[in-house]
């Protein structure tokens, strides 16, 4: 009897979107990274020596999305948060009354 598996990519949807917060994330993700790695094989074919970060994982897979998607499953490179613009705005807005406060009292 065969087994079933839900998705017939390795490795697997369900396990990608585990590590990430979204579907679109995952793509924005993995595309971005995708990108990079592309861009460190065409550095390779002109110049040498490449500027980007070669990929993390030995993978047979030639395509760079392949690439990105084995390497985001094997935590070898992580999605860093973007800051909550509100709060960007409250602790800006505490900087400013505190500077505020600090010229008052130096007066």
């Amino acid at each position: 009897m065969t087994e079933h598996t839900d998705s017939m990519m390795e490795p697997s949807v369900e396990e990608l979107l585990r590590r990430t917060d979204s579907k679109f994330g995952l793509c924005t993700f993995a595309s971005t990274r995708a990108r990079q790695i592309n861009a460190y094989f065409g550095d390779l074919n002109s110049q040498g020596v490449g500027a980007h970060v070669p990929p993390q994982v030995a993978s047979v897979a030639r395509k760079p999305l392949s690439i990105a998607f084995e390497e985001i499953a094997a935590d070898k490179i992580i999605r860093v948060a973007l800051p909550d613009p509100l709060e960007v705005a409250a602790a800006e807005a505490a900087a400013k009354a505190d500077a505020e406060a600090a010229g008052d009292a130096a007066e």
